[in-house]
This record gives structure tokens, C-alpha cells and sequence, in this order.
């Protein structure tokens, strides 16, 4: 223990002798923590059931703990949760093992290799605006899950497997759907033991298993190169010269199709759903794109002249951050704002408050794109970790410049020639899973620009 570290545990909610605060938790999870925060300070303590939970919201506490302690923390109890689907990917994994995987796949994910990936993305929201017309309806979020899908899809695997891919869809949502549930088990069972899996869990990681492996091995058995990242990860070596085994390929390409379609298609879902209740931004989005490219379809090289279009995602991001919370576990004891905890102390660290906190964000709830025009982390105007919607540290996402390319180019190439107005039923709810999602969707009416019509008659 340090010097002036307090013995006793930070204030929070005594809970249930025996469940702890589990019926809160488990009830409304955000709300919950909102209210520790506001109730408790930057520095909170309960317990899930028999496990001890400390939620942080400050961010030099956030730093303390994702950089400058980070060795001292493994991922939270919950992540089992997803290993049962992600296997030991770079999400999942620990230890040396990690650093090792980490190492092989970012040169994957430098810029010069990721900038590759442009002319996909750009290629597959074509095809997709092309089956669009005019004062149609549709679910938005349904069709940015399934353009990314395509997307990561052709990333990975150079060309469509549609067949393959929409079966890897179906059996991620069908995942995401049961994760809290899992999450759960996860805390409620000791350490190390088996969650129990329902059949339908179980049929889903079978199917994957079965179209992820078949993959792997028709690529294996192709004499014919290849230039997408699935090649890249099949010639990855380490520094004895290994490569991954099937087993490594599998979970990695998982990790990749979690990381590279669930959370760009929420980001863009979430961006459209605020567009259409501010259409002063809405405007200004417009005048750059139609300023910018006259009209023809936006590529890698026009994104440093779109800069209110990335502004228009990093505000989307901080009001909706498609990974609304980090969850940490001590190794060892650990000091925090003069508060000594024991090792296994889970760490609570949540995007969807310290996004919104009125300390960092004058009026914190409006979408105010202009936040990001002077770049206030940059410029000291806001600490480090008041924005961090792709983590921090070591374990920051290694795709977080391949998914802001994906996410400001295709909110570029759709708006440019569609809008969107809101339609009143379902309601748009937000819900808390793996990721931050709209839980009935995103109703719209598809509305064709004036502007584009024009651009479209006149060539």
C-alpha cells in the first residue's frame, strides 16, 4: 500500500447482502452508473454479486489505469463472455501470447495498408445507394450492418462471399442478442469455470466454426496470391519465424468481423439518427460534400478536404460510442485517488459517461460537430481520456484507423446523395450489448437529394 491510501473501499451503494447490486445492474447498467457517478463521485464501489467492482469516470483515473498501470490489469470477468465466440483473438487474449499476436497483425493495419481498403469501400456504397429509390423506407441500421459486413468481408477475403459472410451476420447478432446474459454467468461462477452455453449459442459458434475453417483451408489450398488481409495474416511471422495455426486464424478473423462490421455499422447508424433531428448540421455536412466533390463519388485522396465530415463522426462517437465500456481486473492491489484495492477488483470504465460529462462538454448532450474543429485533446482543451471511443494504451484498437477511413468515407459517399428523415415507429432505443446499438433498429424514409438529382440529369 502507498503512502496516505486509505484501507477502506471508495463510497457507492451498499446493495443486497447477497446479490450486491446485481437487480440495478442487471435492470438498466447505464442508468446505474450514472447514478453512482453522480451520487458517488469519480470513483465508485459495489459489488455483482460476490464480485467487487470499482467504476472510474475521471479521466486521470482512466489514464492511471489503461496506460500507466496497464501491466497491473487483464480484461474484466465478462470478457469470457466472448471468448466463447472470439476464441483467444487480439480482443480476448492476455499476456505474452497478445503481445505476440498484436505484433504480427498491425502491420496489417498500418496507414499505407489500410488506404488499400478505400477503393472497397467506396465500391461496395455504390452498389448499395444503386438499390436505393427515392421516398423509399427501410431499417438504416440493417443496411449499414450489411454494407460493412461486405466490407470486411472483401478485406478479408478479396472477394464477396455472400453466402459465407451473411451466415457469419446472422450468427454475431444472434451472439450480440444473449451476451448480457452470458456476461452474467460470467461473474456469478468462479474464475476459470465453464459458462453454460444455450443450444442456440452453441449452434452458432458451430456454424462459424464450420464456414471460418473451410475458408482458411481453400485459401491455404490456393497456389493463386492474394493481397487481402486474410493473406496477410496467413504470412505473418513472428520473430522464430511462426506463423498462426488454423486455430489463431480463426479467432483473429472473428475478432476482425466483430471489430470491423458490428461497431462501424453503429457509428454510422447512430450519425444518420442524429442528422436527421439537426438538419442545421445537416446543411453544413451537405455544403462541404457538395462544395468539395461536385458531385461525383468521394475517394481516399478527398478525405483531408472533408474535415466536417470526420468532425460530424468524431461527435456522433462521443454521443454514441459503438464501445460504450471497457471493463478491467486488478492482478495485483492497486492504488487509485488515495483508495488501496485487492487484486481481482473488476475496473468499470464507461465511454457512454465520461462522453457526455458536463465537466468536459458545454451542454453535453447537444451534437455539436464544431467540439472537434480546433482538436481540443490535441491543444490540451480537453484531457486525453475525456474522448477515448476506441480505448487506450496498449490495448487500443488496432483497426481505429481503418474504421474512422471507413466510417467518414462511406458517411461521404451516402450523404452526398441521400438524406434521411426519422420515421415515428418503432422508437429508436439504445441497447447495451457487446456494443452500442439501436435496439428496434433505425426506421427511415429515403430521401434523394436535390442537389444529386440534379448532378445525375445534367451528365
Amino acid at each position: 500500500m502507498s503512502i496516505g491510501a486509505r484501507s477502506g473501499f471508495p463510497p457507492g451503494p451498499k446493495g443486497n447482502f447477497l446479490l450486491g447490486s446485481a437487480s440495478g445492474l442487471a435492470h438498466d447498467w447505464p442508468g446505474f452508473s450514472a447514478r453512482c457517478a453522480r451520487d458517488y463521485g469519480d470513483v465508485a464501489f459495489y459489488r455483482f454479486l460476490h464480485v467487487p467492482i470499482c467504476q472510474l469516470t475521471h479521466p486521470d483515473d482512466i489514464e492511471t489505469v489503461l496506460v500507466r498501470n496497464a501491466s497491473n490489469f487483464h480484461k474484466s470477468r465478462d470478457y469470457a463472455a466472448l471468448e466463447f465466440i472470439l476464441g483467444r483473438g487480439l480482443l480476448t487474449n492476455e499476456g505474452h501470447s497478445w503481445q505476440t499476436q498484436r505484433q504480427l497483425i498491425q502491420p496489417a493495419f498500418r496507414h499505407e495498408n489500410i488506404s488499400a481498403y478505400a477503393q472497397i469501400m467506396a465500391e461496395s456504397a455504390a452498389a448499395l445507394l444503386s438499390r436505393w429509390r427515392d421516398k423509399h423506407t427501410c431499417n438504416l441500421h440493417h443496411e449499414m450492418a450489411g454494407l460493412t459486413l461486405e466490407i470486411v468481408s472483401k478485406s478479408l477475403f478479396g472477394s464477396k462471399v455472400s453466402h459465407d459472410t451473411a451466415a457469419i451476420g446472422r450468427e454475431i447478432a444472434a451472439v450480440m442478442d444473449r451476451f448480457f446474459s452470458q456476461a452474467a454467468l460470467s461473474f456469478l461462477l468462479p474464475d476459470g469455470f465453464p459458462i453454460p452455453k444455450s443450444p442456440r449459442l452453441l449452434k452458432s459458434r458451430r456454424h462459424l466454426n464450420e464456414v471460418i475453417f473451410s475458408i482458411i483451408r481453400a485459401r491455404r489450398e490456393s497456389p493463386a496470391p492474394a493481397t487481402d488481409l486474410l493473406q496477410t495474416l496467413l504470412t505473418a511471422a513472428d520473430d522464430d519465424g511462426q506463423r498462426m495455426d488454423d486455430l489463431q486464424l480463426r479467432d483473429e478473423i472473428m475478432t476482425l468481423f466483430l471489430a470491423g462490421h458490428e461497431t462501424t455499422a453503429n457509428a454510422l447508424t447512430w450519425t444518420w439518427y442524429l442528422l436527421a433531428q439537426n438538419p442545421e448540421i445537416e446543411r453544413a455536412l451537405h455544403s462541404e460534400l457538395d462544395r468539395v466533390l461536385d458531385g461525383r463519388l468521394p475517394s481516399l485522396a478527398d478525405l483531408p478536404r472533408l474535415p466536417y465530415s470526420e468532425m460530424v463522426i468524431k461527435e456522433s462517437m462521443r454521443l454514441y460510442p459503438p464501445a460504450w465500456g471497457i471493463g478491467r481486473r486488478a492482478l495485483r492491489s492497486f492504488d487509485i485517488r488515495g483508495y488501496h484495492l485487492p487484486k481481482g477488483t473488476n475496473v468499470f470504465i464507461m465511454q457512454w459517461l465520461v462522453h457526455r460529462d458536463p465537466r468536459f462538454y458545454p451542454d453535453p448532450l447537444r451534437f455539436d460537430p464544431e467540439r472537434w474543429r480546433m482538436d481540443p485533446i490535441r491543444s490540451g482543451a480537453l484531457p486525453r481520456f475525456a474522448y477515448f471511443p476506441f480505448g487506450g494504451g496498449p490495448r487500443v484498437c488496432i483497426g481505429a484507423g481503418f474504421a474512422m477511413m471507413e466510417a467518414t468515407l462511406l458517411l461521404a459517399t451516402i450523404a452526398l446523395r441521400y438524406r434521411f428523415s426519422l420515421l415515428p415507429d418503432p422508437p429508436v432505443v439504445p441497447f447495451f450489448s457487446i456494443t452500442l446499438r439501436p435496439k428496434h433498429g433505425l426506421p427511415v424514409r429515403i430521401e434523394a437529394r436535390k442537389q444529386a438529382r440534379a448532378k445525375s440529369s445534367s451528365v
